[in-house]
This record gives C-alpha cells, sequence and structure tokens, in this order.
C-alpha cells in the first residue's frame, strides 16, 4: 500500500541513523513519481539523478568511491551544492550504474548524514554480478501497481474507501455501496492498477480503446526488456512464457504447465526465464502446499506452482478480452475460468505484504486457492468468481485440519456463517477482519 510505503518513507527519514534505501519495482508503476513526490514535499531541496537518461552520470562513481567526493562532484554538475540536512539525493534507474549502486554501502558507512534513496525497475536481473550488491548496507522498500483501495482513491472515489475504512465487524454493507463498488472493481479489473492508465482513464473515461493502447505501449516496453536485459539464450524463452501465462491461466487446474510451451519442454530449461520474470516483478508465483503448516515456505512443493499476472488490467489486455465484458454484467469474474478474479486476488494478496503466495490440493479431489499464515496460524482462502455458495474443497479442507475460520471471496457481500466469512472482492484488504475479534 501506498501509504504504508509513505508512511514508512517518513520514518525513514526521521531515524537518526539511516541506510540508503531503495525502492523496487517493475517498470511503470510509478516508482519515479512516488520519491518524487516523497521528495518534494518532506525536503526542502530534490537532487534528481538519472542514470538511465544520463549515462555520463556513471563517470562520477568510477574514479572514487568515497561518498564526500561524489557529493562534492554531483554538487557541481547540477550547479547546486547538496545539503545533507536538507537534500534528498535521489539515484534512478540505479540499476544501469553498478558503481552507483555500490556507493551506497559508502552511503552507510561512511556518510550516513545524507538522505539517499534510489529506485530500480530490474536490480534482479540487471546487476553485473561482478559487482558485490550492497547487502545488509540498505533498506529495501517495494512498490506495486495499484491495489483496489488505492484504484479508488485514483479515480476519485475515495469516499467509497472511507465506507470500507469504517467497518468493523463482518456485516452486509447497504446494497447502495455494494453496487457501486463491485462497479467500481469491473472497472478495476479492465483498467488495472498502472498508473498511466488510471491517468489515462481520468483524462478520458469513456475513451476504452485509448487506455488498452497505453496497456500495449506497456506491454511492449517489458518485451523490449527481455531483448535489451536478459540473456541471449533466454529472450525466446522469457517471450513464451511471458504469452502463455493468460492460457495457463484460463484452464480449470491453474497449475504452470511447461509442455504447453511444447511437448517436448522441460522445467529445467525454463527455470531460468521464468526467474527472470520473477526478478522483474512483472509475475508472482504460489506454490502448492501439501498441508498447513508453518513455515508454509519450508513445506511447500517449488516445482509446483501457479504463475499470475502482476496486474489483472495488462491481462485483460493481454488476452484481448472485449471492453464491453467489463462493463455490462459481473460475467467477467467468471470469464476464463475466473482467470482474472483469481489473479486479482493474488494481486491484492501481494499489494498487502503477502510476499509469498501458497496454495493447497488434496489428491485431485479438493483444491484450496491459497492459503494465508496470519498471527501464527494459517488459513485457507477460496476465491468464487459468481453467486454460488457451494464450498466443496473449503469443505475437504475443513474435515482434513479443522481451522478456526474458512474464508471465501467472492461478488457477494459480506457474511459471516459459523465459521465462514466471505468478503466481497473488493474487501480482501479488511482481513484479517472478523477472525479472532480482529
Amino acid at each position: 500500500m501506498k501509504r504504508d510505503i509513505y508512511s514508512k518513507l517518513v520514518k525513514w527519514k526521521q531515524s537518526q541513523r539511516r541506510k540508503p534505501l531503495i525502492l523496487q519495482g517493475a517498470r511503470q508503476v510509478g516508482k519515479t513519481t512516488f520519491l518524487k513526490e516523497f521528495g518534494q514535499k518532506e525536503f526542502n531541496d530534490l537532487a534528481y539523478f538519472n542514470f538511465e537518461d544520463d549515462a555520463d552520470l556513471k563517470s562520477l562513481f568510477i574514479s572514487k568511491v568515497d561518498p564526500q567526493y561524489i557529493v562534492q562532484k554531483l554538487g557541481q554538475y547540477r550547479a547546486r551544492p547538496i545539503d545533507p540536512q536538507q537534500t534528498l539525493i535521489f539515484f534512478d534507474e540505479i540499476q544501469e550504474s553498478p558503481e552507483a549502486l555500490k556507493s551506497l554501502k559508502y552511503f552507510n558507512e561512511k556518510a550516513n548524514e545524507y538522505y539517499v534513496v534510489a529506485a530500480g525497475s530490474l536490480l534482479g536481473v540487471k546487476v553485473d554480478k561482478k559487482i558485490s550488491f550492497p547487502v545488509g548496507q540498505v533498506n529495501f522498500l517495494n512498490l506495486y501497481p495499484f491495489s483496489f483501495l488505492e484504484f479508488l482513491d485514483g479515480i476519485g472515489k475515495s469516499n467509497l474507501r472511507e465506507v470500507l475504512a469504517t467497518i468493523l465487524s463482518v456485516s452486509p454493507l447497504p446494497q447502495v455501496f455494494h453496487g457501486e463498488l463491485i462497479n467500481c472493481l469491473l472497472l478495476y479489473f479492465f483498467v488495472g492498477g498502472m498508473p498511466e492508465a488510471i491517468n489515462q482513464y481520468n483524462q478520458s473515461p469513456a475513451d476504452f480503446e485509448t487506455i488498452r493502447e497505453v496497456h500495449k505501449e506497456i506491454l511492449r516496453a517489458y518485451e523490449l526488456d527481455f531483448s535489451k536485459h536478459a540473456l541471449p539464450g533466454d529472450v525466446i524463452k522469457i517471450s513464451l512464457i511471458w504469452n502463455l501465462i493468460p492460457s495457463q491461466l484460463a484452464k480449470e487446474n491453474k497449475k504452470f504447465i511447461f509442455s504447453a510451451i511444447k511437448k517436448s519442454a522441460r522445467a529445467r530449461d525454463y527455470d531460468t526465464a521464468l526467474q527472470w520474470l520473477l526478478d522483474a516483478g512483472l509475475i508472482y508465483k504460489a506454490y502448492q502446499t501439501p498441508a498447513p503448516q508453518l513455515p508454509l515456505s519450508g513445506i511447500c512443493q517449488r516445482d509446483i506452482f501457479k504463475v499470475y499476472l502482476l496486474d489483472v488490467g495488462l491481462l485483460s489486455t493481454m488476452a484481448r478480452v472485449p471492453q464491453k465484458m467489463f462493463t455490462s454484467s459481473q460475467a467477467i469474474f467468471a470469464e476464463f475460468k475466473g482467470a482474472f478474479t483469481e489473479n486479482f486476488v493474488a494481486q491484492e494478496l501481494v499489494a498487502y505484504q503477502q510476499e509469498d503466495l501458497h496454495y493447497w490440493t488434496s489428491n485431485g479431489i479438493a483444491e484450496v486457492d491459497f492459503v494465508i499464515p496470519c498471527d501464527g496460524e494459517t488459513y485457507p482462502l477460496e476465491v468464487k468468481s459468481g453467486l454460488s455458495n457451494k464450498k466443496k474443497s473449503l469443505k475437504v479442507y475443513d474435515q482434513k485440519y479443522n481451522p478456526t475460520t474458512l474464508i471465501r471471496v467472492s461478488p457477494q457481500n459480506f457474511k459471516h456463517d459459523g465459521k465462514l466469512i466471505n468478503y466481497p472482492l473488493y474487501g480482501l484488504s479488511l482481513f484479517p477482519l472478523g477472525i479472532k475479534g480482529a
């Protein structure tokens, strides 16, 4: 959540001894805008340096790693000195300069009186392996596409966000709010959470074709990154996996199948390509877990997983779903066997700091879409794309593990029925409301 990240940035500024901070995230999620706004609001001066736009900046970091020397030269370069108390130093696209990335270590060790932030889109895949990454010397934050709540703010519907913020118990919202929130969610499934697409919607709310063009431009930029930054032997493999995601999610069983790429495809031949997409922040993986045992990362099966796209709006464009399906009815929730709905839930869970996603299956009998750890327990979460109240998989899970609470997420209103809690899709952010008195 961007509000949470901003609060963390403010605390970082106020700390007595601060490490340089790196804001990570996929391209186009708004890292530059976010840090510039932070600098302009919280500091008297913003010293902005972009290593992608100005390749010559790298030369200031090659001859010496002494931070005082670097600060002096940066001040001379921008024709204004850098004040350690008043200036935020912002290194953008820092992955383009391994030397600048390395300098963060020395800012931490020798010049922590300076406020230094950096942003990088491809840090996990671009940084020269010969350059030591400043592990332990920097703080990290991750920025994702707008969550649904942030989307409400972004389109001028903050009043609906406030309605959700005032909910204190699991009970149905008045239909007037429920209906409007569902309509906004349908819109979110089309527009998605990429800032440029949201800005385009605000400029021309009825011009859905232009929003699609924004998505296509973002997708083209990602594909250019494949060829520009990936190893030559992986480029085609990355593209094959990337373009396969919509059809994989459209299956009844959404487990990622390498043989769908081509019959002879084996996991070990595509592992590097898949990891590239993960490191670039373009996909999320959910691993199968044989049991709801903490820590889930310790028992999950890393070779069995689902793959989700970083943004449901981009998914709608990749899948070429007609715009009218997102505005005429709730049919899109169930379209492609619930692919958009499940991708949305994965996206929301990641945005709310569920760093690792997991799901549970039982010998082909049942499957629970997500298993969520919270306060030392695990909770099964089943995604329903329609209005059906059937919960076969949750019943199987309940009989096997007897959890304190079962969770269903669907287009239906809030409802508490015994140990089952139904969250409407738009209200997933309120979890764990209703659980153990939360």
